[in-house]
Order: C-alpha cells, then structure tokens, then sequence
C-alpha cells in the first residue's frame, strides 16, 4: 500500500512537472511574442522610412557641446511667430505666438501633462531658433518642426524635417563648404546613405526619432548651411551609395596616410557584404599619395615613459606601473595597428581595434607635431592608429599618419582628387570598391 502511494504521488508529480513546463513554455512564448510585437511598433513606417517619396527624419538636438539629450529649458522663436499645439486631455489644442515673443520651456510646463508639445514657424520658409542652445557657428536655427518631451532629466527636443533639408545641415557641418564641389557631392551622397541606413530603425525609440545631432551618428547643424553644401545636396538629390543591391553605411573620416584600411580594424570580418570596405591605396596614376602635402598626412609624438604609463592605466582600468614597452602585436590592412600591448612593472594589457588603442594612447599632457611643422596639444584619441611606437631614452615616439578611423572615405583626399579633376561618382566608386551610386 505504501508503495502504491508514493507511486501515486511520483505520478502526480510528474504530471505537475509536465504541466508547469507547459505553463512555462507558454508564457516564454507569449513574452516573446509581445516583447517582438513591441519592437515592431518601434520601427519607423509611412514617412519616417527613407525609401518614402518624401522621407522625413527625426533628430534629438543634444545639449550645448552635444554632452546630454535633456535640456534644462529651451527658448524657441521665430521671425513672425510661431504656431504651438499641445494636448489638453482629450482634446488638441493650437495656440498662435505671435512675432517678436520666445517661447519658454521648463519640464514642469502644465503643457506637458498630456503628452509633448510641438511648434511650427507660422511661416513655412523660416526656421525656428532655439535661443537656449550654441553651436559652433552661434545660436542654431531648425528647419521643419520641433517636438519637446518633458523627462525626468530635462526637456528632450526632437527636430522633425525632410531628409534632404536636414542634409543641407549635415555636409557643412561634416565637411568644410569651401572644399571642391564634387568632393561636397561625395560628402552628400555618403550623408544620405548613412542616414537612410539610420532611418530604418529608431535609434531612440522612446522619442520615435531615429538620430541624434553628434558624431555618434552623423554632426547636424554645428555649422551654418552655406550656398555650396546646398548646391551638393540637390545635385545629387535621392543618390545613395549602393553594394549588392543595397544602401551601404558610407563611412568616413579626415585625412588618410595614404592607405585606407578595412572594416576588420573595428573588430569586424571582411566579407561579401562589406566588400567595399576593404581599404584601398589612396595614390595618384604616379604613385603620389594624394593628400602628401597636407598637415596630417605625417604626424609624430614624443611622451614622457611616466606621462604614457599614467594615460594607459588611466584608459584602460588597469594597473600595469611603470611603463616598460609597448608593442604592435597585430595589423591590418595599410599597416593600422589592431592589437597592442602595453607591458609594465607591475602588469600588461592588451588592446584591440582601432579606437580602443587610439583611446588608450591618447589624453592630456603631451604635444604632436604635425606634417607642415605646426604643434597641437594631444586630445582624447590619439590622431590615428596608422602609427609605430619605440622607445627612446625615457620617451615613447609615436609617429603616423592620417587623422581619423581610416575606414572607407577620406575627407581630405576626395577633395585632392576633386581639384585633380575626379568627379564625385568616380571618387566615391575609387573608395568604396564595387559601389554603385543611384
């Protein structure tokens, strides 16, 4: 009897331990369904995809030097007024403001209890000023409109505008306006393949808006739209990078040292896909590089032993002491360095891709002597990662060349190639191998 009970109760269990599992399985099932239904609700439709007839991009302004998304207050204006709507329960409400009067924000506005708030220029040619901000050429001016979330942290601002239009703002502040107009071609085109990559999906969800204004995505608005850069934009209107049937992420960067390098110096394998980021010898038909002659071409470095050990320790996290070497331990393509060690007297580490070694080796406190003989105080990266290190007495001589990532197109040398007579389709097809623009 004893025996058929426990049997009993082993069945029991045994069903219970099924149907829990069932359970379980269901649920996982269900919070996945919801959890992909979820995503899918984040993803742009309608207008807000660049293959729309008239694509729209959202964009989140950062705050002075782009160092946060959420701004204390905002000051809004525009030449003859502007045009406010805002929700009020159940029911929208516009106000007009009129010229000459700034709009100002604060995160506790009763106008944000219902949700955001948006402004218009009322008239449709102007841009709407944004008092309370500073960009590199002063108080910045939006197209489009401008949409604020009140947040915990601040007032978050969302500029809404058509992708070509928000492109006028992008090339001046990514290239110099006085450069050869088909290298400001080749600026536009690799803009709008960026972006329209950007535009698949939102890059904050939460504000529905697939970009910010900084380098982590592209720089926009920092510099004034210029005759030139709007001149690029709309003589290339729609044009995009394309590879295999697809709009590719056009990267680029300053200057090269001659030679770009491939997708593999960000930690990622080469292959059928991003072919066209293979890295290509940047030289004239005679072998010259292009950009030879110009300051960041060549660049070298003398840093005190303890100055590097202090900057290594400080951006790596680790303790190693006293610096005693550091070696090139793994290239890539046109010679960048994927992987250094950093050996001292109390430990070693080891750093991989481009921009972390960059990172490790860069900071305060030493200066670097450019091509053309000028001198400039180090930053936070170090100019490039196309560079040989040795040791001399109780210094480390870094010397290298170009400026940037070095991956895809040279700033600087499609504008050497544009004075050379190269049009902005040949120029971007020579660094982005088996490209095709359309």
């Amino acid at each position: 009897m004893k025996r058929r009970t426990q049997a009993i109760y082993i069945c029991f269990a045994i069903v219970m331990a099924g149907l829990l599992s069932t359970i379980m399985i269901h649920n996982l099932q269900q919070k996945k369904v919801q959890k992909q239904s979820q995503v899918e609700s984040n993803l742009p439709t309608g207008d807000y995809l660049p293959d729309a007839e008239c694509p729209l991009i959202r964009v989140v302004i950062k705050t002075n030097g782009f160092s946060q998304i959420a701004h204390s207050k905002v000051e809004a204006s525009a030449q003859n007024g502007l045009n406010i709507s805002y929700a009020d329960q159940d029911r929208n409400v516009s106000v007009a403001c009129e010229s000459g009067t700034t709009l100002t924000l604060s995160p506790d506005d009763p106008r944000f209890q219902s949700g955001t708030i948006c402004i218009e220029a009322k008239d449709p040619a102007e841009r709407i000023t944004i008092n309370s901000l500073t960009r590199g050429y002063g108080v910045p001016s939006y197209r489009g409109k401008l949409e604020f979330f009140a947040t915990a942290e601040g007032i978050v601002i969302v500029n809404e505008l058509p992708l070509e239009e928000y492109l006028y703002a992008v090339v001046p502040s990514e290239m110099p306006a006085s450069y050869e107009v088909e290298a400001l071609k080749c600026q536009a085109v690799c803009a709008r393949s960026y972006a329209h990559c950007q535009m698949l999906a939102f890059g904050y969800p939460e504000y529905s808006a697939h970009v910010d204004d900084s380098v982590s995505y592209q720089v926009y608005g920092n510099s004034k739209e210029q005759e030139t850069t709007i001149r690029a934009v709309q003589e290339t209107e729609g044009e995009r990078l394309w590879h295999q049937n697809q709009v590719v992420k056009s990267y680029y960067y300053s200057t090269s040292c001659g030679h770009s390098t491939s997708i593999a110096a960000w930690g990622s394998a080469l292959s059928d896909a991003n072919q066209y980021l293979k890295g290509v010898s940047i030289c004239n038909e005679e072998g010259h590089a292009y950009e030879e002659d110009l300051p960041w071409y060549r660049w070298k470095a003398t840093i005190p032993e303890k100055i590097l050990s202090n900057l290594i320790e400080l951006n790596t996290g680790k303790e190693i002491g006293m610096l005693q070497n550091v070696n090139v331990t793994k290239q890539g393509v046109g010679g960048i360095a994927l992987q250094i060690v950093a050996t001292g007297t109390k430990g070693k580490v080891t750093v991989d891709t481009e921009n972390k070694i960059r990172s490790a080796l860069g900071g305060d406190g030493y200066e670097i002597t450019k091509n053309d003989g000028t001198i400039v105080k180090s930053t936070k990266l170090l100019p490039s990662a196309f560079f040989t290190i040795a040791k001399t007495g109780g210094n480390y001589i870094i010397e290298g060349g170009g400026y940037g990532h070095g991956i895809g197109m040279s700033q600087n040398g499609a504008n050497e190639m544009a004075k050379a007579g190269k049009t902005y389709d040949e120029i971007l097809q020579f660094f982005y191998p088996g490209t095709e623009v359309k």
